[in-house]
């Protein structure tokens, strides 16, 4: 086949379907087929971002399925808190206090997130939401990771990435470990590598038969030949081939490591175990994306002990795991961890010991670089939106800081419009 003038090998067939590189037995690494715009455009597979500091990285870590932000940050101090969950409230005197002069506390499966907050590490942003709140899980979680009450867009980091690339897509800027990538990173310019397994982020065409391994090699790592242009199709499979095959070495060599600090054997901790080899390994990866899900507690949900409890505490020891291995690296200065969930839970439990969809809920900011302590006030339990609480702070403004403040990019184009950055970097 002529590569060179075949409409089959358009680069929007290429990024739309994929390719078979080799013969119809070969095939490519997954990750091309999202991701092979942005990898076409670096030798390294590495990506860099003009005028900003790359030291700096985002890990955003999405709980799924709405978490119960009560039973996570307490108002232990509020009576009506107990009336309203007289199964599944948790007990003042099993509450993590956070503080003197302050009535609320961490859930007591949290005490790997208490040491972080003991230690300055650990930023809880209160009763945050956004005005008219959604309950659907889909359309919620399309609202945060747009920025857009509408729900409809390319995601707010995705954006980032578009407004700071200066037209040419940035490989391996954003990173998801995860089966899909979340739409928060999705961007018209740049698109995120996302992958599950390390193992499974490679060329497998060998595991069929081991004959294909040498032929594959010859064709996909060979780079430009000769007499081939630039800018032609089957200039731009053989760049696209060997830069593919240069991030998926990088990425698994980086994952190969042993951590630094011993993880809980859970899914969170094995994808933050992930994420701190490759910063480790000096990825110039600027933002990674990892989520626990099974927040949906409609029942069974528990108080002190439980389904939510034990979802919490998996949370918690992953996130402190993290922060010890970077520690161990010497790189805690220069990540900021986000955490947030779609929405949080109703006030009152239901009449199957759970929680139904609510509204605002806390955030959580963890690193050096967070501001430390418990940032605005807790929403009222009484002064309620037909039942759920009122939010407090926008979670743009959050975005703003982070994307102005943390990341030095222009948060107004990223976000649309301009919204006031919260207080919450030290």
């Amino acid at each position: 086949m002529d590569l060179h003038n075949s409409k089959a090998y358009t680069r929007r067939a290429f990024i739309q379907h994929g390719v078979m590189l080799a013969s119809a037995a070969v095939t490519v690494p997954s990750f091309l087929h999202g991701a092979a715009t942005a990898l076409a455009q670096a030798p390294s597979g590495l990506s860099s971002i003009p005028g900003t500091d790359e030291g700096r990285i985002l890990v955003v870590i999405q709980l799924g399925g709405g978490n119960d932000g009560l039973n996570t940050v307490v108002p232990f101090g509020d009576g009506a808190y107990y009336n309203a969950r007289r199964q599944i409230a948790v007990g003042e005197r099993d509450v993590l206090r956070l503080g003197k002069g302050l009535a609320v506390g961490l859930h007591p499966q949290m005490g790997a997130l208490k040491s972080l907050y003991d230690d300055g590490m650990l930023g809880i942003v209160q009763g945050v939401g956004y005005p008219n709140p959604n309950r659907s899980h889909f359309k919620s979680m399309d609202i945060w990771q747009t920025a857009e009450t509408s729900g409809v867009g390319d995601g707010w980091l995705g954006r980032y990435f578009d407004n700071e690339c200066g037209g040419e897509p940035l490989p391996n800027a954003g990173v998801a470990v995860g089966r899909e990538a979340p739409l928060a990173l999705q961007g018209r310019i740049n698109k995120p590598i996302a992958f599950e397994n390390a193992d499974l982020f490679r060329w497998t065409g060998e595991d069929l038969h081991p004959s294909l391994k040498a032929p594959y090699n010859a064709t996909a790592r060979r780079g430009m030949v000769d007499g081939v242009p630039a800018g032609s199709n089957a200039g731009f499979l053989m760049r696209t081939a060997l830069d593919a095959q240069l991030a998926s070495d990088e990425i698994r060599k980086a994952v190969a490591m042993t951590p630094l600090a011993e993880y809980p054997r859970s899914r969170l901790g094995r994808d933050l175990a992930m994420i701190a080899s490759m910063i480790r390994a000096g990825l110039k990866t600027r933002i990674y994306y990892a989520a626990l899900g099974g927040f949906d507690t409609h029942a069974g949900q528990g108080g002190a002990q439980g389904r939510h409890a034990n979802l919490l505490n998996q949370y918690a020891d992953a996130i402190k795991a993290f922060y010890d291995d970077l520690k161990a690296q010497d790189n805690e200065s220069r990540v900021l961890t986000m955490t947030f969930s779609e929405f949080g839970r109703r006030v009152a439990q239901n009449g199957s010991g759970g929680t139904d969809h609510g509204a605002a809920a806390p955030m959580f900011l963890a690193g050096p670089m967070a501001r430390p302590g418990v940032i605005g006030k807790h929403p009222s339990l009484t002064d309620l939106d037909s039942g759920d609480l009122k939010y407090k702070i926008d979670f743009r403004s959050v975005y703003a800081a982070i994307l102005k403040d943390w990341l030095g990019g222009d948060a107004d184009a990223a976000l649309g419009r301009h919204w006031r950055a919260a207080k919450i970097l030290a």
